[in-house]
Order: structure tokens, then sequence, then C-alpha cells
């Protein structure tokens, strides 16, 4: 009888059966081992880059031993640790603080306060402006470096960059180092507007006194280089390096083509074009700019280190 009531009683629920999964599957049983080999692994999303001049898919670390610079030759954008990583030697620098500013002091109106953008460009690149200063050695030969990077708001110059170009004119002058910049920038910071253009007087000033102290000025204009910094800083320097096929201009060729009515020359506006026309000096791969930076600036100190060493 209690047996019988057991067998009715709907409660008790059947035992359950293993799904192929927990029992391991036929190749569990075989071979323990061999299921953890073969399992699916998820696959980063960022293993593959696209290159921008022809599309093909380019193996991440591949393009990271070349220095960011693809099959086709185009040089990539770069951030800030990683152009210092590239130029000092052994990639071994001093990062240099750069002085702090009020931020957002117009309360710029906007469909996204500047305090956010502000905000998302920290999180981006992981500083805090678009300029990072390094002191270190290239080829042997001690300077103070400044590297923009356009991934913080496009290197907009404002406030906070003028301030940390003007802080590295003058570490490089009480260091009696020379100093090197390599530009990348869209031009003044709208949200700062009349105080992003006092910047271009304020800079102008520092690379005199770094020149009036007899010390190199080398610029290096990376893509893009544009707007107020090259009516600038940028075309200060007492050498003028860029890396191929940089885009450098003060106004866009669209913007010119529509004020002159006319069409535009095929490579208006790069390296390669300014070089032929004097504007640039030399284009130079990335591969070789740390040997040419070393060259340069060694044969630009070479009396003054002698007479150190004297």
């Amino acid at each position: 009888m209690a047996m019988a009531e057991h067998k009715n009683d709907k409660s008790q629920k059947p035992p359950s059966v293993p799904t192929p999964r927990e029992r391991g599957g036929w190749l569990a049983k075989i071979a323990p081992g061999v299921r953890n080999l073969v399992a699916k692994r998820e696959t980063p999303e960022n293993l593959w880059v696209k290159c921008p001049d022809t599309g093909e898919m380019i193996y991440r670390s591949d393009l990271e031993a070349a220095l960011w610079v693809t099959p086709s030759g185009n040089h990539m954008r770069i951030g800030a640790k990683q152009r210092l990583g590239y130029t000092f030697d052994e990639g071994v620098y001093e990062r240099i603080a750069s002085p702090t500013v009020v931020e957002d002091p117009l309360k710029f109106p906007d469909d996204r306060s500047y305090p956010d953008r502000l905000k998302s460009a920290r999180k981006t690149t992981g500083e805090q402006d678009a300029m990072v200063i390094a002191f270190g050695a290239i080829k042997g030969q001690d300077c103070v470096v400044v590297v923009q990077d356009f991934a913080f708001m496009g290197g907009s110059l404002g406030m906070a960059a003028g301030e940390a170009f003007i802080k590295a004119a003058q570490e490089a002058v009480r260091r009696q180092v020379p100093f090197v910049i390599f530009t990348a920038s869209g031009g003044a910071r709208m949200q700062e507007g009349t105080l992003s253009l006092m910047q271009l007087a304020r800079t102008t000033v520092a690379v005199n006194e770094v020149k009036e102290a007899g010390l190199p000025y080398i610029v290096v204009m990376t893509d893009p280089t544009s707007g107020g910094v090259t009516a600038s800083y940028a075309m200060l320097g007492d050498i003028h390096l860029a890396e191929p096929n940089a885009m450098i201009a003060f106004a866009g060729r669209r913007v010119i083509e529509q004020s002159i009515r006319e069409t535009l020359p095929p490579g208006f506006q790069r390296a390669e074009f300014l070089v032929e026309r004097g504007m640039v000096d030399r284009v130079v791969t990335r591969s070789e700019m740390t040997t040419v930076l070393g060259s340069l600036l060694t044969t630009l100190m070479m009396g003054r280190n002698a007479s150190k060493a004297a």
C-alpha cells in the first residue's frame, strides 16, 4: 500500500537526466584533456586593424612591430606614450608635469558640456590634455620633447596645451638642452574662444626664448598639423621634419577652393608637396625618425657640448 501511494504521488520529481554537456560527451570519455584543447575561445575585437589606404586587415601585433606603419606605407596616428617610447633611447624618459589651468573659463554652451568633453578625452587617452612633456636622450643627446595627441579633442590648442608648451620651453632653457615637438592638431580649441587664440602669441614668445638661449628647436609635423598650430610654433622651428603624407595646412582644402574658386593641385597640403616648396625640410619615416633626430641634435649642439667638455 505504501508503495502504491508512493507511485501515485505526483509531488515526487523524476530523477534528472544529465545532458551531453554535463556528461562531458563522448570526447571527454575517451580523452578527458582533449575537450579543453578544442574548446571555443573568444577572439579579441581589436586583434585586426584595417589599413586606411587599402582596406587590408592587418594583424595588430605585426602593426605594432612596424611602429604602426602599414604595408602600404600609411603612418597611422599614435598616442603620446607610444610616440615617446619610440623616440627616446631604450624608451626611457622622465615625464614633466604640465601646469594646471582653469577649466571651462567661458562656461561654453554646447549640446554637451565642455567639462564632459574633457572628461571623455581624459578617459580615452589617459592624459590631462593634448600635450605631454618628457625629458630624455635621443641617440645620447639629452632633450625636452613635447607630443601633441590628436586623440585628445583633435589635439586642439587651448590654455592647458599653451601652458604645457611654455613649461617645456622653460625646461629646455633651464636644462640647456634642445627642444623638440611632435605636432598633431586641428587648430585652436573653440570652447576657450579668445583665450585659446592668445596661446599663438604666448607660444611664439616661448620659442624665441629657446632661440635666444642658443638652443635648437626642431618641429616634427605629423598628420594632421593645421589651423592655429601651423600659424604659430609649428612653423618656427630651426628645422622642420614631417612624417610621410602628413596633412600640413592652415585652412582646409575645400575652404580654400571655395574661396579662390580654383582647383588645387594633387597632393596639395601634403608633406611631400611642401618639401618641394621649401616649407618642410625633409620627410622622414617613423622607423628613421630617431636616427635623423639624433644626428641633427648632436650636430646642432656640437659647439655647446664641446665647451661643456672643456
